[in-house]
């Protein structure tokens, strides 16, 4: 990464980016956030604030109204659709309005995603709006996408941080998710026509400055992983036969009771599509929590009254045994970071010795009650319904 590119351009009518394309996307796309000054010459929004104000009123709109109490550092927020009693009640300061998907409701403002067509259109995902009075914002946040932010009407005074070592954690105590922590290292107050570009993860702040303020949003489509990877799995699932299943002609006797052992991974990383992806531990532990949960017609209930490991020590001490709960499915396996318990869809961390004893015994009985771990684990079996402490022997 280039530290000495320029953080501030010049846009003009032909250029809105300050410079070509090509070069936008090579030094600062994903990369490191770009103010343009008169990216949109002599701008005027393609709507006004009465209009965004309609819109949110309508059925279909994705709309929000946030209020923040500066004094008591309060945020509300009320989700559209709204009515005009909603604005009547609003303060003179410190609230903002936003509206999603305009684009797909004003053709004016679809219009500005010409100047955009050097992006791949898939990746495009809407135009959204902003108005605000004086004060009015949504709190320091990060966005997991890019965005333009494009200064329609007024100023706005944006702030953000650079820094890859800034906190990204969120405040406990509001429903937007703000940053419980903000210091900015860069700051401007943006005028109609200027516009701020925002790569991924870049914590950000922005508040209407002197009077009305209105912000065109263009934002992109970025599934996550996890969206990407279920939609995946759901494509696969709903096209490979059903006939094909998970097989073990070359299957050894078992060694260790229960054990998911590297034989088992060998054979899902042939039987799965996309298996060859995952690391040998993380195989182990979605096949662990999958295969003990399938086909489970009941899974064993907690106890009325959760036990404390202390609680459980006197009972062990006093004879009792612990019953597997006949509900309860167990599978084990061994991993870098040691063994892996998994009962009913769940994972516990086990010493190897005492996870195949609890899936090779359906009745356990100590002449010695077990060191803090291994109490802490049947503990937490028992309070989860897979243990049952049984009366003391005679």
């Amino acid at each position: 990464m280039n530290d000495k590119l320029p953080i501030e351009v010049r846009g003009s009518a032909k250029q809105p980016l300050g410079m070509p394309p090509a070069q936008f996307l090579r030094d600062y796309w994903q990369k490191r956030p770009l103010l343009i000054r008169n990216a949109f010459p002599d701008f005027q929004p393609p709507l006004q604030p009465d209009d965004l104000a309609g819109l949110a009123c309508e059925e279909g709109a994705l709309s929000r109204l946030i209020v923040h109490d500066p004094a008591r550092d309060r945020w509300s927020v009320k989700t559209g659709p709204l009515d005009e009693a909603d604005f009547a009640g609003t303060p003179s300061t410190d609230w903002t309005l936003l509206v999603q998907d305009v684009d797909k409701w004003d053709a004016d403002v679809a219009q500005l995603l010409e100047h955009f067509r050097f992006l791949p259109s898939w990746r495009i995902d809407d135009v959204m709006i902003s108005y605000a009075e004086p004060g009015g914002g949504v709190g320091a946040h990060v966005d997991q996408y890019d965005v333009f932010l494009l200064q329609g009407l007024g100023q706005r005074h944006w702030a953000i941080s650079t820094d890859p070592a800034a906190p990204r954690d969120f405040r406990p105590d509001v429903e937007l998710k703000q940053l419980a922590h903000f210091e900015p290292t860069h700051e401007w107050l943006l005028e109609p026509g200027d516009m701020l570009y925002l790569p991924p993860g870049v914590p950000h702040d922005g508040v209407a400055f002197g009077g009305p303020c209105m912000t065109l949003s263009v934002g992109m489509r970025a599934p996550s992983q996890a969206e990407l990877t279920g939609d995946l799995a759901d494509y696969l699932a709903e096209r490979l036969d059903e006939a094909q299943r998970y097989t073990d002609a070359d299957l050894a006797p078992a060694r260790a009771a229960g054990e998911i052992d590297a034989a088992a991974l060998a054979r899902l990383r042939a039987a799965l599509p996309f298996a060859a992806a995952l690391d040998e531990d993380s195989l182990r532990d979605w096949f662990g929590r999958f295969i003990t949960r399938y086909r489970n017609a009941q899974t064993p209930a907690p106890p009325a009254k959760p036990l404390t490991p202390a609680m459980l020590r006197k009972r062990l001490e006093g004879g009792a045994t612990l019953l597997r709960h006949p509900w309860s499915r167990l599978a084990w396996g061994r991993g870098r970071r040691g063994a892996t318990l998994f009962a009913n869809g769940h994972a516990y961390p086990a010493t190897g010795e005492l996870a195949q004893r609890l899936c090779a015994q359906r009745t356990l009985a100590f002449d010695e009650v077990p060191g803090d771990a291994a109490l802490d684990l049947l503990t937490a079996l028992v309070n989860d319904g897979h243990l049952v402490p049984h009366k003391a022997r005679r």
